[in-house]
């Protein structure tokens, strides 16, 4: 489970770029119930943030980068963000965006791991990071899909000090890979990889990615949302035993994301 204390390690905040800053606002109104407050003045919205019921959720924000995909960006919660990226750097990692303060807020860097999956760090300031976790509306797991586990697990277990549990999927469908920030125990873990094929990794450019899975009170009902405000389904709806209810989806313009109703327990 995804916690508000933000240990090292764990997600802390995460935002999306959009060609479209209001209609992504739009769309995850209707989908998550999300209010959307933008910042300054003006016609022109180039980011904000997402709130449920007044709590920040979520950022939002202008893609500007040249040949980039709309996507979710997730950060990580570190001690240190400068000696965070000479560990990605010393693992064979890319620094997208170097260390750089956020006025009083905090510092974060973006970075590439060694295969091209893209993922932020955020060293805290006067803000720790969103302010509903695990709740409908919210973030509830962070998920990578990689054509290579193991050097997944040994690149972010070095930089991230991520603790590694392996578990095979019903069916035969291979082995999922739950994380665990260091130190903590396992009812902890906050998030899974898995290994795909190249050919899976499609919606990133043969990449690997990762995505949000987000907290709703009824996974149907939400995805009628996504296909009726002009996203699509990659999979389900569909039950997961001892998971939930849960599918993968797109929104109008292509950035993933799951939706999850979680089992009761």
């Amino acid at each position: 489970m995804i916690t508000t204390d933000f240990a090292p390690g764990s997600p802390c905040m995460l935002d999306l770029g959009s060609p479209d800053v209001r209609a992504a606002a739009a769309f995850y109104g209707a989908v998550l119930g999300w209010d959307y407050e933008p910042m300054g003045d003006g016609e022109d919205m180039e980011g904000g943030m997402f709130r449920k019921d007044g709590k920040m959720v979520a950022g939002l924000g202008k893609l500007t980068e040249e040949g980039a995909r709309p996507a979710w960006m997730i950060y990580y919660t570190v001690a240190d963000a400068d000696a965070t990226t000479q560990a990605v750097e010393r693992a064979g990692g890319t620094v997208r965006v170097p260390p750089m303060d956020l006025e009083q807020w905090g510092r974060m860097a973006q970075y590439s791991d060694p295969l091209g999956g893209q993922f932020a760090v955020w060293q805290p300031g006067e803000s720790k990071g969103v302010d509903l976790v695990d709740q409908p509306g919210s973030l509830s797991w962070t998920e990578l899909y990689t054509s290579d586990a193991a050097a997944a697990k040994e690149f972010y277990g070095g930089v991230l000090g991520w603790r590694f549990s392996d578990m095979e999927m019903p069916g035969g469908e291979g082995t999922y890979t739950l994380i665990t920030p260091a130190g903590l125990p396992e009812e902890r873990m906050h998030g899974g990889l898995m290994e795909v094929r190249k050919e899976d990794l499609a919606p990133a450019g043969g990449r690997p990615y990762w995505h949000p899975v987000f907290n709703v009170t009824d996974c149907d009902a939400a995805v009628a949302e996504v296909t009726g405000n002009g996203g699509s389904v990659q999979m389900g709806p569909e039950d997961a035993e001892g998971v939930g209810r849960l599918a993968v989806c797109l929104d109008p313009f292509g950035a993933d994301f799951v939706v999850l109703t979680p089992a009761e327990s």
